[in-house]
């Protein structure tokens, strides 16, 4: 699909962010996996991303609408980062570096780019 290069810079923002999630051992804050030993908690962590990025790549290139998933991503985006400000005091919150928030907020604001533009 053509057009919407801030969908597509924002998409590349949240992947490099759970790329860094896994150095930030982020499954220790989230509800439910932080009850997890830190080792089973890291796998399941790992092993849920294997059908969220299947789902995000059939949306984005089966036969449905990618139009509705970019909007549906853009929207997420946002609402990620007002996630990660929610759980910003977590104690075993460890995005605590400036590379970190360039990751969760370029994708906010590249989803909120795209939201206004449409394009």
């Amino acid at each position: 699909m053509t057009g919407h290069l801030f969908f597509y810079l924002g998409l590349s923002f949240i992947l490099i962010h759970e790329m860094d999630a896994v150095r930030c051992r982020e499954w220790r804050i989230f509800p439910g996996l932080s009850l997890l030993k830190e080792k089973t908690g890291f796998v399941v962590f790992m092993l849920a991303h294997i059908p969220l990025y299947f789902l995000l790549f059939w949306g984005l290139m089966g036969k449905g609408n990618p139009a509705e998933w970019i909007r549906g991503l853009d929207w997420f985006f946002i609402i990620h980062l007002g996630l990660h400000l929610l759980f910003l005091m977590h104690p075993k919150n460890e995005f605590k570096d400036t590379l970190s928030w360039i990751f969760i907020s370029g994708a906010a604001i590249a989803g909120l780019a795209d939201l206004l533009t449409g394009t």
